[in-house]
């Protein structure tokens, strides 16, 4: 099989010595991101587009790959492809109804035809030759040149003959790794987790920084959510996962600090200490989730003040956004049900919060800080790469990895109920249950605890990972299924 990678617009119309490096790089990324799904494809950049061979035909597999191009960041569109070497018009009749023939019963279809190379025949002659038989020896709804159920598409490039059996929308964006480093400032919430997927879209290794107020719990669904959006959107490249413990700011805050200024006072602190971290990681800007007049610390007035305590650069990637598109794109992205089932803990909760902070009283209301709280929240931030968190938790908690299920076992599939609908899980020996890793702890509750439960998903991190929380929380009967 054969998938055509057409580039988005916006890399080719670049200089060429750009264009290439750009190109490169998405080669690069599909090559790393495709070869544990088949260690034998072959990725090959051509000036206009990528061409990405596999031998492989199990369906879950090819669908995986699909999945892997559809969310990889500088990719307009690709073409799932069958290939042929080029005959005359009635072979490629023949080749194009093999392909589509089934799939155009009861249905309007149009042929379309792209040519490049010298040829007897032009593109007219083949749509015209190839439309014909398709309309006589299959059961369609008949030929529609405007409006058609189905587009029937071919290429022919010199002597070879493409027909197109599907073609899959892309992310668009610029690839991974073919911008600069950011921080996102990442509280699992709509907004940040939107945020963080726009840059990731855009090529920029996106950094996932957390500022846990107190909360075990939040923490726990913050790593899940980057964990999530890093697999889907970014695992091309490694980042980190930096969690800063604010739970002590938040309390000196509350100590010292008028009630009405609390609230831009803290993104204020967050500020600071993320541009600190920022620069240990050699990262030159910061990315948050605030859209303007959102909430009372994100007035013009208020963003300008919070801002003014750093010059690193700070993104906002939604600030002319309602919260109903980000919502939205957080549906498409899949990290609603994280949104909606996060944990929430409020560091500080103003009654009558300011939204025109001036600039003198901000500043002596800091005068009462203790600084010294915030250079140890810094000082004591974990900086751990994303891809060891689940290593990280598996060195707190003891859990048993196993490749079959055990007798009389239930098996927890944890994972998106999109991947569960694209391939389900089956097993004979064992009951299955479907409980999305971030509905998980929320259900816990209410799970028998004399049943054995063995926690699975398609890479084992997730199910490593909640295992691990749910051994945390006193569960002895649960272990991983990771079948070879």
């Amino acid at each position: 099989m054969k998938f055509i990678v057409k580039l988005f617009p916006e890399i080719i119309i670049k200089s060429k010595p750009v264009r290439k490096r750009f190109t490169q790089q998405l080669k690069d990324n599909l090559r790393k991101l495709l070869k544990p799904l088949d260690p034998q494809v072959q990725v090959i950049r051509e000036w206009d587009r990528i061409i990405v061979e596999t031998r492989v035909e199990e369906v879950g597999i090819v669908q995986s790959m699909v999945e892997v191009l559809r969310n990889t960041s500088g990719i307009a569109h690709f073409l799932e492809v069958v290939e042929h070497p080029l005959g005359d018009l009635d072979e490629i009749y023949q080749h194009t109804k093999a392909a589509v023939g089934e799939s155009l019963k009861g249905k309007t279809f149009v042929v379309r035809c792209k040519r490049s190379g010298q040829h007897d025949f032009g593109s007219g002659d083949v749509e015209r030759y190839v439309g014909g038989g398709l309309f006589q020896f299959c059961e369609t709804g008949g030929v529609s040149l405007s409006k058609p159920d189905i587009t029937v598409r071919l290429e022919i490039r010199k002597d070879q003959l493409y027909v197109i059996r599907r073609r899959h929308e892309g992310l668009g964006g610029f690839p991974m790794g073919s911008v600069d480093s950011v921080m996102s400032l990442l509280s699992g919430g709509f907004d940040s987790t939107v945020s963080s997927y726009m840059t990731m879209k855009r090529g920029l290794r996106t950094h996932y920084c957390f500022f846990n107020l107190g909360g075990r719990e939040h923490e726990m669904g913050v790593q899940e959510v980057a964990l999530y959006l890093w697999q889907k959107f970014g695992a091309s490249h490694r980042v980190k996962f930096i969690s800063v413990p604010f739970e002590d700011v938040v309390a000196e805050i509350l100590k010292n600090v008028e009630n009405s200024q609390m609230g831009v006072i803290l993104k204020r602190m967050m500020l600071r200490a993320a541009s600190e971290l920022a620069a240990q990681l050699e990262v030159p800007a910061l990315v948050t989730g605030e859209s303007v007049a959102q909430v009372s610390s994100q007035t013009l007035t208020n963003l300008s003040v919070i801002d003014s305590v750093t010059d690193t650069l700070v993104l906002r990637p939604l600030i002319t956004m309602d919260k109903l598109d980000i919502i939205k794109i957080a549906a498409q992205i899949g990290t609603e049900e994280f949104a909606a089932n996060m944990p929430e803990y409020c560091g500080v909760i103003s009654v009558k919060p300011t939204t025109k902070a001036k600039p003198e009283k901000i500043a002596a209301q800091e005068a009462l800080f203790d600084f010294t709280v915030l250079e140890k929240a810094v000082s004591s931030a974990r900086l751990i790469n994303i891809d060891a968190l689940v290593d990280e938790e598996f060195a707190r908690t003891e859990v048993e990895v196993l490749p079959i299920p055990l007798p009389g076992a239930v098996i927890i599939d944890v994972r998106h109920p999109d991947e569960i609908e694209r391939q389900p899980l089956a097993v004979a020996q064992a009951d299955v249950a479907e409980i999305p890793f971030y509905e998980l702890h929320r259900r816990a509750a209410s799970l028998d605890r004399t049943k054995i439960y063995q926690l699975y998903c398609d890479k084992g991190v997730m199910s490593r990972l909640h295992a691990a929380h749910l051994m945390e929380q006193g569960f002895e009967n649960i272990k991983v299924y990771r079948p070879s």
